[in-house]
């Protein structure tokens, strides 16, 4: 199983193209131009590991559009598992989306209570879904 945890950021700015030195608000206004981080998402499905069980993660702001986005990255990227959250509710909700089902998993407030946290549910519903697949495989 590959469980590629969320990108810190979808874009970087180049080593080559940071200033040397501290920039001056004398200078006035900036604008900063960045650059995509680079997939590694297609490469691992498709070259590295194509027989492996792999999740992706996708966080969005807009409850609205985080299924049809989970959706097409599994459309994209032929993987089996995105692990969809909605900033608001990251510690507390995520929908784990296949090509074939939505699980919504939620803490409970006696659960949050207790100190549970949504990752180890992620984590046994994960472990379910990597043993049926290596099943299924066999």
């Amino acid at each position: 199983m590959f469980y590629l945890a969320a990108a810190v950021s979808d874009f970087y700015i180049p080593v080559s193209e940071m200033p040397e030195h501290k920039i001056h608000s004398s200078g006035g206004p900036l604008q900063i131009t960045m650059k995509m981080v680079p997939k590694m998402l297609s490469p691992l499905v498709k070259d590295w590991a194509p027989k492996a069980f792999i999740v992706s993660f996708k966080l969005e702001t807009d409850p609205d559009i985080i299924i049809s986005r989970a959706r097409n990255a599994l459309e994209v990227y032929q993987h089996q598992v995105v692990v969809a959250n909605i900033l608001e509710s990251i510690k507390s909700f995520v929908i784990i989306v296949t090509k074939d089902s939505e699980t919504e998993l939620l803490l409970s407030e006696e659960e949050v209570a207790k100190g549970l946290v949504i990752e180890e549910k992620i984590v046994d519903d994960l472990r379910s879904r990597h043993t049926a697949f290596i099943c299924d495989k066999n």
